[in-house]
């Protein structure tokens, strides 16, 4: 060890995108920057065993589906269609190994010092990282979250898995039982339904991805259930045993036969072994750390952001607190508006959402007018055969400024942008109807929903 602790401007903990965004803007503004990081490689939960992986799963699979049931409405002959699980598992570690070498060049070029191993505060300036002590005016918490596991049940990582477990499967499971009907437990559901698994989603609540409309979740809960998800709602989950999972539907008993359980009930913020009490660093009665409206903790120069701090759990919420965090220590004017955190589930088709949302906006009681657009009445979406789903518009009564919006359909993530990108501003339906929009595009269907808020659509009665 080192005699005296060697000095940087800044310090980050974890190579997520939250931290790693954070370390490279603080590096363009000219500081002397460390990144740690306990795994071998950069890019957090999202590349490593998240966002990234996930979606290249959901692509992989829905090719195919493709090649199985739709090629041949297309004209494409197919002799036979077979599932050769390790080389799809391999084009999923290959999107990894070229993303997470990409940031790990991406920090050597911008002169970072990435160090590899778990950090813990010894004081609130200096970081035990192995046998190496460092030290910074200004730390930078972004560890992320993990999986929450269900206290009865815990992760055994054979039968019972988390989201890290069930994107490397060795084979296609009989018969899966998905705990959780939120974002990241339809769309693993989803991958290993359409590689051939009996799947099955289990959710507490009355309805899947609970956070949005009646109308988008009834009409979504009906496409999955078309393509094979069984969805049951309004379950409580009691235990498995003897490969069998157990449930409460009021005094209803409920066996779910599974040699799988995916457990995908939410996640936690990480701060396990952080040493966070020698820093002195408060936490909420969540567990979350807390921070003031510039992500500042209670502790001078010590500073916390994305997974590990209350908000959405989402790479790109924690990508914008990672730039706006490294702006504020290097005195500039950072910004994130956390009212506009898109959010968004990778299945097929696609759920999206951006503000609010028509039922919360009635709860609320707000005067509202909602415009919707169907894809079956898009040009591109008949020729794409990605006619399921519809825009939705939500704009005030008196002001027509945009509200909010959900996207039910093909490619939502992508269409629901444009939306994020007027609400910021604060524009107004008006001006997403007036905006010019290619055709044919699917995005045709947004500039609809907005025209039809003021109820003049063009292409719908």
């Amino acid at each position: 060890m080192s005699s005296a602790p060697t000095s940087f401007d800044l310090i980050v903990i974890g190579a997520g995108p939250g931290g790693y965004v954070c370390a490279f803007r603080a590096a363009q503004l000219g500081l002397k920057v460390a990144l740690i990081e306990k795994r071998a490689t950069l890019g957090g939960t999202c590349l490593n065993v998240g966002c990234i992986p996930s979606k290249a799963l959901l692509h992989s699979s829905e090719q195919f589906v493709f090649a199985r049931s739709h090629a041949a409405a297309h004209g494409i002959k197919l002799s036979g269609v077979e599932l050769d699980l390790a080389t799809l598992l391999k084009k999923k570690d290959d999107v990894v190994t070229k993303l997470v070498g990409g940031v790990a060049q991406l920090a050597k070029g911008r002169k970072i010092t990435v160090l590899t191993g778990a950090a813990s505060f010894t004081s609130p300036t200096t970081i035990k990282v192995g046998d190496e002590v460092i030290t910074a005016k200004n730390i930078v918490i972004a560890t992320g979250s993990a999986p929450v596991e269900l206290p009865f049940m815990k992760f055994d990582g054979t039968s019972v898995v988390s989201s890290d477990h069930a994107i490397n499967f060795s084979s296609v499971p009989k018969k899966l039982v998905v705990v959780g009907g939120g974002a990241i437990g339809l769309e693993l559901g989803s991958v290993w339904s359409r590689l051939g698994s009996d799947v099955t989603v289990v959710e507490f609540l009355p309805k899947i991805i609970a956070t949005y409309d009646d109308d988008i979740v009834r009409n979504f809960t009906r496409i999955l259930t078309k393509q094979g998800l069984k969805i049951e709602t309004g379950a409580k989950v009691t235990g498995y045993a003897k490969g069998v999972l157990t449930a409460e539907r009021g005094t209803e008993k409920l066996s779910f036969p599974a040699d799988k359980v995916l457990v995908a009930v939410g996640r936690r913020p990480f701060t396990d072994n952080l040493g966070l009490e020698n820093a002195g660093v408060q936490l909420d009665e969540k567990k979350r750390i807390k921070v003031d409206a510039h992500l500042k903790t209670n502790v001078p120069g010590i500073w916390a952001l994305g997974d590990v701090v209350a908000g959405p759990m989402l790479a790109h919420k924690a990508e914008e607190d990672g730039v706006a965090v490294a702006e504020w220590i290097s005195g500039k004017a950072g910004h994130v508006n956390w009212d506009l955190i898109p959010a968004i589930v990778y299945t097929d088709p696609e759920v999206a959402s951006i503000g609010l949302g028509e039922d919360a906006a009635k709860a609320a009681g707000l005067a509202i007018n909602v415009g919707k657009f169907n894809f079956a009445a898009n040009g591109r979406a008949l020729a794409n055969d990605a006619t399921e789903g519809y825009v939705k518009i939500i704009a005030d009564a008196k002001t027509d400024k945009i509200l909010g919006a959900q996207i039910l359909g093909k490619g939502a993530g992508e269409l629901i942008s444009e939306i994020v990108t007027h609400m910021e501003y604060g524009g107004s339906a008006e001006d997403l109807a007036r905006t010019v929009h290619a055709h044919p595009t699917m995005s045709e269907a947004v500039k609809e929903a907005a025209l039809a808020v003021s109820k003049r659509a063009l292409h719908a009665l």
